[in-house]
């Protein structure tokens, strides 16, 4: 079982004068088998999380610690995190040209994995995920998200995530530009892993459609780079139907205080 722990969180961004504190202290806790959503308003940190986590040099970490299983995910490499269990699937993912879908995912698994995977084998998983995730055959042939939809670079995301088998998978705002359909293919393919328990999921999102689809056990509503209220599944709904204005104002009255 993976353990991810968030604790005191403080994040920002640009350096001396310019910089701007995003995240204020975030604590977290994420274990496999175990839904969490990260719910708020846009600009509220709910991305700078997800990059932090991974390891993108924009964001500078000023205070707190994150450890998987006991160890500290903050010094480690972005290489070494992913080796380590961490999966981000982006919002925006980037284009490779001239990397095949199928080369880009075996040299991922090889670096992973620390060998590469025995080929007859990984193309029967991969074809069968492939098959499970609705994507054309040929899709492995094309350059990893190079005149991709929005559908496809999503479900390709999962596609890396199902055959990489993380501890923690972070997915950021994956319900973003999807249509009903491929909203619901890329739903169960998380929920296929989840239900293996062997990922835990961190779900960033504004909207409440994809939790019709993956049922979080946890839902944090981030406002102002904090988590300003916990709970489980109802929470979602209380959201759905009154949105985030009350908590935009709570934390504009205690930040003016």
């Amino acid at each position: 079982m993976s353990v991810l722990e968030i604790r005191d969180l403080h994040v920002s961004v640009g350096e001396g004068d310019d910089a701007k504190e995003i995240l204020r202290g975030v604590d977290l806790t994420v274990r496999s088998g175990e839904t969490h959503a990260i719910m708020g308003p846009n600009g509220s940190g709910k991305s700078t999380l997800a990059y932090s986590i991974a390891g993108h040099p924009k964001y500078t970490i000023t205070g707190g610690t994150v450890t998987l299983d006991g160890e500290d995910v903050l010094e480690m490499s972005v290489d070494e995190r992913a080796r380590a269990g961490l999966f981000l699937a982006m919002q925006y993912p980037v284009e490779v040209p001239g990397v095949s879908v199928s080369n880009f995912l075996r040299t991922a698994a090889t670096a992973i994995k620390g060998e590469a995977p025995k080929l007859r084998t990984w193309v029967k998983d991969v074809k069968s995920e492939m098959e499970l995730l609705e994507m054309n055959p040929a899709f492995a042939e094309r350059n990893v998200n190079e005149g991709f939809s929005g559908g496809e670079k999503k479900r390709h995301e999962i596609l890396q995530m199902r055959l990489l088998k993380p501890g923690i998978a972070i997915l950021d705002e994956t319900d973003s530009g999807l249509d009903v359909d491929a909203l619901r293919i890329v739903s169960e393919g998380v929920n296929r892993s989840r239900e293996e328990g062997q990922v835990g999921v961190l779900l960033i999102t504004h909207y409440t459609r994809i939790l019709r689809y993956i049922k979080p056990d946890f839902v944090h509503v981030f406002v102002n780079g904090k988590v300003v209220e916990e709970g489980g599944p109802e929470l979602a709904e209380k959201l759905e139907n009154e949105g985030y204005a009350a908590y935009v104002k709570g934390s504009q009255e205690v930040a003016s205080a």
